[in-house]
């Protein structure tokens, strides 16, 4: 029992130094089983010790979002899974909102290697920047303050800017989703701007990977009957389903290869 304490009590401790590592990682330094390190953190999760992803395990809390760069990590297969279906289903010729995220940056990674003429108006510097390498985009950049860990865009000016538009496909991304389909993020400003994206889109397109079920953040952004389509790479288990059909969402599930 000792040496089962010693080993959780070490998990802890990696995971608080890293934001976050995998099931994999963490077997591979204890030297155990990855079924061993699951049972571990369930233990741990349901104690609220640690935080659970699919196919890792986080540090626990509501109040601050993962590293940008841990972000990027966490789900990335599933994220790009999720990028191609987006970005075969957006239409020639349309206008786009894209907020802040990793996945909406993998979207962005993913619509640039389309043959389409879009224009994106976007407080994501990063999607910007993506989106830019195409000559058939035309892209539109929010004004206001660059949170400088991930290059989003913030602020009152961000939400007056976004207003002034009415496009056809919101893209949104999201830090967690409650089981009771509520829709959460870390950061009160980019809430708000994610809402006005809302607003002002005639159709919004949710794109959250797996490890987002569950995943803890202390702003309610709205929920997930607010939006027209959502895009998933697996939802895990028949409970999560119920949520989401309750919600009356249009679902896209399933890993594309490409």
């Amino acid at each position: 029992m000792a040496k089962l304490d010693q080993r959780r009590e070490d998990i802890k401790k990696l995971v608080q130094q890293t934001g976050y590592l995998t099931i994999d990682a963490l077997a591979h330094h204890f030297d155990v089983t990855p079924q061993t390190i699951r049972r571990d953190i369930n233990e741990m999760a349901a104690a609220g010790e640690v935080e659970r992803y699919h196919g890792g395990v986080g540090f626990s809390t509501s109040t601050e979002n993962l590293s940008y760069g841990t972000r990027q990590m966490l789900g990335h297969e599933g994220k790009q899974s999720i990028a191609r279906a987006v970005a075969a289903d957006i239409p020639d010729g349309a206008s786009l909102f894209m907020n802040i995220g990793t996945t909406t940056e993998e979207v962005a990674k993913a619509l640039v290697r389309e043959p389409k003429s879009l224009r994106i108006i976007t407080n994501n510097l990063n999607v910007a920047t993506i989106c830019a390498a195409n000559p058939d985009f035309e892209v539109i950049v929010a004004g206001g303050v660059v949170r400088t860990r991930d290059l989003g865009i913030i602020g009152e000016a961000t939400i007056d800017f976004i207003s002034q538009f009415r496009v056809d496909i919101g893209v949104i991304g999201i830090s967690g989703i409650d089981t009771d389909g509520s829709l959460l993020d870390f950061d009160y400003r980019e809430v708000r701007v994610a809402q006005a994206i809302i607003r002002n889109s005639r159709k919004v397109v949710l794109c959250a990977d797996s490890s987002k079920f569950g995943r803890r953040a202390m702003v309610r952004l709205g929920h997930l009957s607010d939006v027209d389509s959502f895009y998933t790479d697996e939802i895990p288990d028949a409970d999560w389903r119920r949520v989401v059909e309750d919600a009356g969402v249009g679902l896209h599930e399933g890993r594309q290869q490409g």
